[in-house]
């Protein structure tokens, strides 16, 4: 439905930063990442396998720590035995972990007076989509840190039109990024720059102690944006549920707890360089990914796939309006493919794809109902009226 630039300034390339916490932010905007998680953190009962403690206790600052990502990082490494401060402006969801440190500062001021003195041996930096953030918080920190784990996001690469790419691919480039700062365009255009450029400050300052992670679509209990919760709940509603194209468009999707624990554990593992970090580990086609969501609930339901050049048509939109996918068009065919054998090399790993699904819906079910609004996802009415469409034409 867009072109090339139209898209990575739009909502899709903007939406992976949703990922992290919410877009009055896109990425993990905020000082702690905004409202992916909102207030509603709801209290599914998630899958929790005994965890083993770390070898060795290390003292983590995580850069934000209560919207989405940042509690599930909290929980994994309060598990493994690690002790955790958390710094950001104290806004969102100030309840969580009472028993955490807490030092409040805003990057935006910038004012990070609560970090001057303190030494950690890692950091995770989960709110900087504004590499300006980035250069302040590590002149401040590279002498009182041993590792500074940056989150980026796979909107750092520039071109998706290769299949299969990987940490070694293109991304934007510094002119670039100075040229998209310039424009005063919004954070749709110039988040994957931001991020690009964040990556090669965290390399500046730290060099071999320096990490970057770059996810794909985090999903998970405490996501509700819709950017993948759509789905469970769409698909738990039941009745008709429209699919976009014909089941064989790739999908990619990270579970929030999956991420966490894996960049825990490169820290653990005093790791360095660049990770994409996406999955599952063996390719997941639309098809794949819904079926297996209809797998966790008994509702009866029916699922209608209807061709792209008919969603078009309709202006039914790509990733906001059908979550998780993207048009098919030759320089987007590699944005759900991306290579992170590294990553799973390094430890990464995936639980099952209906272990998160279920976990999702019972965290999702667990919200008040005036915390049950979803932000993508087509409208119910212009979905019967599509549908109603494509029965017509189609007899």
């Amino acid at each position: 439905m867009a072109s090339r630039r139209e898209f990575l300034s739009g909502s899709a390339a903007a939406g992976l930063g949703l990922g992290l916490g919410g877009f009055s932010t896109i990425g993990c905007t905020g000082s702690e990442g905004g409202g992916a998680g909102g207030e509603g953190l709801g209290s599914a009962s998630v899958s929790q396998p005994e965890i083993p403690r770390a070898e060795k206790p290390l003292r983590i600052l995580i850069l934000g720590g209560t919207a989405f990502l940042g509690p599930a990082q909290v929980e994994y490494a309060l598990a493994r035995g690690h002790t955790v401060t958390l710094f950001n402006r104290g806004r969102t969801n100030p309840h969580l972990f009472p028993d955490v440190e807490k030092l409040v500062g805003d990057r935006a001021e910038p004012d990070y007076t609560a970090l001057e003195g303190r030494e950690w041996d890692a950091v995770i930096d989960n709110s900087a989509n504004v590499a300006s953030w980035l250069m302040d918080s590590t002149a401040l920190l590279t002498e009182s840190v041993g590792r500074y784990l940056f989150v980026s996001s796979i909107s750092a690469h520039k071109d998706n039109s290769i299949i299969g790419m990987d940490e070694n691919g293109p991304v934007f480039t510094k002119e670039e990024y100075d040229e998209a700062v310039a424009s005063g365009a919004g954070m749709g255009a110039t988040f994957g720059p931001n991020k690009a450029q964040a990556e090669r400050e965290t390399f500046q300052a730290f060099q071999d102690r320096g990490i970057v992670v770059r996810p794909g679509l985090i999903v998970g209990p405490r996501d509700n944006s819709g950017r993948f919760t759509y789905w469970p709940v769409r698909i738990d509603r039941g009745g008709e549920v429209m699919a976009p194209g014909d089941g064989t468009d790739r999908a990619q999707i990270v579970d929030v707890r999956d991420l966490s624990r894996f960049m825990v554990h490169l820290i653990e593992e005093e790791a360095k360089g660049t990770f994409n970090a996406t999955g599952p580990e063996s390719p997941l086609t639309m098809a794949g990914m819904l079926y297996g969501i209809r797998a966790v609930t008994s509702t009866p339901v029916t699922i209608t796939w209807v061709d792209a050049d008919f969603l078009r048509e309709h202006e039914v939109g790509g990733w906001m309006e059908m979550p998780v996918w993207v048009y098919p068009e030759p320089e987007t065919q590699g944005f759900s493919a991306y290579d992170c054998t590294k990553a799973i090399e390094a430890g990464l790993t995936f639980r099952p794809l209906a272990e998160t699904a279920r976990d999702t819906l019972d965290w999702w079910k667990s919200l008040p109902e005036e915390d049950q609004g979803l932000r993508t996802g087509i409208d119910p009415e212009k979905e019967a009226d599509v549908l109603r469409a494509w029965h017509a034409r189609n007899g």
